[in-house]
C-alpha cells in the first residue's frame, strides 16, 4: 500500500512538473526569439544583432596524443542591437566552450574558446560547436581541425 501511495505522489508530481510553463517553450532550450526568422522573412532586421566571426573554421595541425589545444573564435556584434550568446554546445565531450558571457554592444567584440582534449584520440579530426545567439540565423556553427600523431 505505502508503494501505491508513494508511485501516484510520484506521478502526480511528474504531471504537474510536465504542464508548467508548457506553453512557454519555444521549441529548444537555447532559441532566441527573433522578429525575423525563417517564419516571418519579412520582418524588419532594424535592432537586430548580428555575429561576425573573424574565422568560423581553425586548424591546430600536427597535435601530439594526448596534447590539449585551445583557439579563440573572436567576433563583432556588426548589427544595431546588443548581441547575447544564450548557449555554445560543442559536437564531442573532448570539447570545451568557453565563450562571452554579458551582451556584446554594437561594434563590440567577443570570443568564444574552444578546448580541445587529443587524449584516446587519432589521426584526423574534426569537430564543431553552435554558437546559439539573437541573431539571424541563431545559430553559427565554428570548427576545429587537427591531426594526431603519436
Amino acid at each position: 500500500m505505502r508503494n501505491v501511495v508513494l508511485l501516484l505522489g510520484l506521478i502526480g508530481v511528474l504531471a504537474f512538473c510536465s504542464c508548467k510553463d508548457s506553453k512557454n517553450k519555444t521549441g529548444g532550450e537555447y532559441n532566441i526569439d527573433n522578429p525575423a526568422n525563417a517564419d516571418n522573412p519579412d520582418a524588419s532586421k532594424d535592432g537586430l544583432s548580428e555575429i561576425s566571426f573573424d574565422e568560423t573554421e581553425f586548424n591546430f595541425g600536427t597535435v601530439i596524443q594526448g596534447e590539449k589545444v585551445i583557439h579563440s573564435f573572436v567576433f563583432t556584434n556588426t548589427g544595431k542591437g546588443n548581441l547575447i550568446i544564450s548557449n555554445v554546445k560543442a559536437s564531442c565531450g573532448c570539447t570545451v566552450p568557453k565563450w562571452t558571457k554579458e551582451p556584446i554592444r554594437p561594434g563590440q567584440k567577443g570570443n568564444v574558446e574552444i578546448k580541445f582534449d587529443s587524449a584516446g584520440r587519432d589521426g584526423k579530426q574534426t569537430k564543431t560547436a553552435k554558437v546559439y545567439s539573437n541573431t539571424v540565423p541563431n545559430v553559427t556553427e565554428l570548427i576545429i581541425r587537427c591531426e594526431i600523431i603519436y
